[in-house]
């Protein structure tokens, strides 16, 4: 038989066989190269899931440890867990304001007084439906500043030792007075002179979850009308609370306004016979002795344990309520319990086609069916011990 071969020599049967060697040669390398591809692809998402992943956390953690903060000038300088529950586990403000009692797993509402000059009391009486109070020229104010700081558009807290509180915006600054808007329906109480009015921050974290738009988002409102997202593609939020298991008592102190606080291990005190009250108010009743009875029982076994416990939606919903029952923005007194709150954040990738079927690793599924090109959700836990919660303890 004769060898046909080109001008270099080579048949036409070797030239056949590197062809096909060069091919097999070849499509090995592009095998080898798609799963890179896909690696490519995830591991931007990865990045940018675990970094909206610290965000949602670090904002969390940083107001979470802070919550209860009080006021630190003039008389009286106590964290707001000796006056009202800094922590609710509802919706709280202006803009659709949840109803007393409500639970949410998925939402908390936090409040404390920041670093501010703006810290004085009330002058002179506030009626119930008043839109303007002067405040009492402090001392401790900037020189030349008899409103202590407050400004337009301001958040502030008007709080008293009954358990009463209100959130307002200041709409006008006078030289004498504060012209004040109302952030809730109906105010708690007529004001009386000395009660504290703050600068005062409002967070509530909620998660907003809309399927048909594939929205996903840890949201901040702060309590007035700006409501922002924090992090996108937030699949998941939950809030568990522990505490106190131990009722409040009062620590000895004479209870007369004239005597500087605190006078309770939490919870405001109860009103002394001195200052025409009769021993009593939402946490505590007057059972004919000298010292004041907790409203409030022992939780957990034992009776005498210290260990916090878990609290429930049944514990935190149903009484008694502060400062009484037909307050309208009234709470459940066992949030004053509040000592702990654990945390739970899962996230996923934006990209559906990062993401398999709905499972253990996907909350909601998405249109990839190959394993390496997977970026499965993530979650984080952690648990806040608030110091502003903790100091009787």
């Amino acid at each position: 038989m004769r060898r046909h071969s080109n001008e270099h020599g080579f048949s036409l049967i070797e030239l056949t066989v590197a062809m096909g060697l060069m091919l097999v040669v070849t499509g090995s390398v592009f095998a080898l190269l798609n799963p890179g591809q896909g690696n490519f692809v995830a591991e931007p998402e990865v990045a940018d899931l675990q970094q909206r992943t610290r965000v949602a956390a670090d904002t969390l953690y940083k107001d979470l440890v802070m919550v209860g903060s009080g006021s630190y000038a003039g008389k009286n300088p106590m964290a707001l867990s000796y006056f009202f529950a800094p922590v609710m586990p509802f919706r709280q403000g202006r803009l659709q304001h949840d109803p007393p009692g409500t639970f949410k797993t998925d939402t908390i509402t936090l409040m404390m007084v920041p670093a501010t000059t703006a810290q004085s009391t009330i002058a002179k009486d506030m009626p119930p439906n008043s839109a303007e109070l002067k405040v009492s020229e402090d001392p401790n104010c900037p020189q030349k500043d008899l409103l202590c700081g407050f400004i337009d558009g301001m958040q502030v807290l008007i709080y008293d030792e009954t358990g009463s509180y209100d959130l307002f915006t200041i709409t006008e600054v006078q030289s004498d007075a504060l012209h004040l808007q109302h952030n809730l329906d109906d105010l708690n109480k007529g004001y009386g002179a000395g009660s504290k009015i703050v600068q005062i921050q409002s967070h509530t974290y909620y998660l907003k979850t809309d399927v048909a738009t594939n929205t996903y988002q840890l949201m901040h409102y702060d309590g007035a009308g700006t409501e922002v997202p924090i992090a996108d593609n937030v699949v998941g939020l939950e809030f568990e609370y522990f505490g106190d298991p131990q009722p409040p008592v009062t620590i000895g102190k004479p209870l007369e306004n004239s005597v500087p606080g605190p006078w309770t291990t939490y919870g405001p005190k109860p009103r002394a016979v001195a200052d025409g009250g009769n021993l009593t108010n939402c946490i505590f009743a007057n059972d004919g002795s000298p010292v004041p009875a907790p409203k409030l029982p022992v939780l957990g076994p034992g009776g005498t344990t210290t260990t916090l416990v878990k609290l429930t939606k049944e514990q935190l919903t149903d009484g008694p309520w502060c400062p009484d029952a037909n307050s309208p923005d009234r709470f459940d007194a066992d949030l004053f319990r509040i000592r702990k709150i654990a945390v739970r954040i899962r996230l996923q990738t934006g990209n559906a086609s990062l993401r398999g079927p709905a499972s253990a690793l996907f909350t909601y599924g998405g249109t990839s069916r190959g394993g390496n090109k997977y970026v499965p959700d993530q979650e984080v836990r952690f648990q806040v011990t608030p110091r502003n919660l903790n100091l009787g303890r």
